[in-house]
Parts: structure tokens; sequence; C-alpha cells
């Protein structure tokens, strides 16, 4: 039987498995848009796009590439939306049936300016960067101990369904910032107020690339925390959450080995765990090796 500590590492490694030797990383090809890289695609995928040569040009040098003619936000993300939208009509890809009616931006590094906007639900096909917002949210009695608030995820969502969530989170959409995210996410989702939700701490991202039969999941998540009075209680929003916990901090941590969690949410925990100094590196072997697998380059 595994322990904690292997389970953690796991659980990293499966997050982290378009690192790993074997991984599909050797026979994906660029996805460049104005002659920079912003994704990978899958064989599979790039088969298909063959059959748009009006919008992709055919592959050349490991890289393909959007026509030279889309030279412009607007024109690269419109041409790329008719695409996606006749693949979702024909059944191409099942990542396609969770459309969400939300646009990321497409850009190299977060820091620059996007080249084109794509359906959320697409990216993965593309391995284009994902981003987005996730709150810890915690308190601390009178010893100063940690207790945190825990979501289960609604058995209605697309993904994850009925998994163990971060108090609140949320994806990263096209034209908004990361403290408009934040706020909206915690109004949504846990009927936290403004005035509340905005004395949140950026703490810091984690960041990983994993790959599954959809495609490549590149992702950074901004991460904060929100100290609440102990007093404090969240409300379901939007739906998206079926109930809150409120945990001693040991008992979160237990719980992060029992697949319970969404699996980047297990993160974002782990994360805060390591830097409240719930685990530490004399008595935590695998220290390093988690600190590390938090923080992999995209």
């Amino acid at each position: 039987m595994s322990s904690w500590s292997e389970k953690m590492l796991q659980l990293l490694r499966r997050m982290n498995s378009f690192h790993l030797p074997g991984s599909g990383l050797e026979k994906c090809l660029r996805f460049e848009v104005g002659g920079q890289q912003v994704g990978w695609i899958p064989p599979n995928v790039v088969s298909v796009l063959g059959r748009f040569p009006e919008v992709f040009c055919s592959p050349h040098g490991g890289a393909v590439s959007l026509c030279p003619g889309l030279d412009s936000l607007e024109r690269r993300s419109a041409a790329v939306e008719v695409v996606l939208q006749e693949l979702r009509d024909g059944g191409s890809f099942s990542c396609l049936k969770g459309w969400r009616n939300e646009n990321y931006a497409v850009m190299p590094r977060y820091c620059d300016a996007p080249l084109m906007h794509m359906e959320r639900a697409a990216t993965s096909l593309f391995g284009v960067k994902r981003y987005g917002v996730h709150v810890n949210g915690f308190s601390r009695d009178g010893d100063g101990n940690l207790s945190m608030w825990v979501a289960r995820r609604s058995k209605t969502k697309q993904t994850y369904p009925g998994k163990l969530d971060n108090l609140a989170a949320g994806g990263l959409a096209a034209g908004c910032t990361v403290k408009h995210t934040l706020v909206k996410e915690c109004e949504e989702e846990a009927c936290i107020p403004a005035s509340v939700a905005q004395r949140a701490t950026p703490v810091g991202t984690i960041s990983y690339t994993y790959e599954d039969e959809d495609g490549v999941f590149p992702e950074c998540q901004f991460v904060f925390d929100l100290e609440l009075p102990s007093n404090f209680k969240p409300e379901i929003g939007d739906g998206e959450v079926q109930d809150f916990y409120y945990y001693p901090i040991e008992k979160v941590k237990e719980l992060l080995a029992s697949e319970e969690f969404k699996p980047n949410c297990a993160m974002v925990v782990l994360d805060f765990l390591i830097r409240h100094s719930v685990i530490e590196p004399d008595s935590e072997p695998y220290y390093q090796e988690f600190v590390s697998g938090l923080h992999r380059s995209l």
C-alpha cells in the first residue's frame, strides 16, 4: 500500500505526464501563430486539420502554422472558430462536446499580447496554455491551528463531477484580469462578497502539463490565500458546487491521498501545505520533489 508521500508523487507525475519519457511530446507538432510557438498538436489532430488548407498550412519543419493571410487576432480567431464549429458538428473530437462558449487567449507567454482567441473546450487539441485562478479559504483558531474550506463539485459539472475542489476557482477567460476572475468566482460559487474576496492574497502559481485522450493540457493557476473569520460560512451560489466542508488542515491533508480531489485542486492544497509549514523538509523525504513538481515550466 502506497504511503501518503508516494501518492503525492504519483499525483505530480500524472499531472506532469507530458514531460515523462515515452509521452506524446516526441510525436506532437509545434503549433505556431505569427511565427511564435503557442502549443503542441497531437498527430491525430494534425491529420484532421489537413482538411482545412485555407486555415492551416501543411506541416513543415515539425510545426503547423496558420495561413499567412490570417494576420490579425480577429482574422485568426474567426477562421479557427469556423473550423472548430465544423469539427464540433461532425463529432470529430469528444472534448468539443463540452463546448463552453468561452474564449481563452492564445499567446506564447502570459506576459505576451494575445495572438488569437480560441474556444476553451478546443484548447487541448492544440496544446495551448490555459490559465486559471484558485482560492484557498482558511481560518485559524485561537491557538493558531489551521482549518480549510473545501468545496464539493456539482454532480452535473462537465469535468470531475462530485470531486473535492478549492473554495473557489475558475478559468481565465480572454480579456479578463486575474483579480476580476478571483472576485467573480468567489461571488458566483461561494457567495463571498467582493469586499471580502478582494482581501485574498496572491501567493504565486502552480504549473504543469499533462496529456490524455483529449490532447495536451499546459496549465498555470494563479493561487490566492483568503483568510476568513472562524464564523464565516460560504453559501452555494451558481450551482457549480453542491456542498462546502470545513476541515482541520490534517484532515484535508489526508483527503489529498484519497483521490477525492480534482487533481489540480489537490496540487493547490499541496502548495498551501508547503507554504504554511504543514509539510517540512526534515520530515517529508520528497519535499524537494513536491516543490519542483508543482512548478514545471510550460
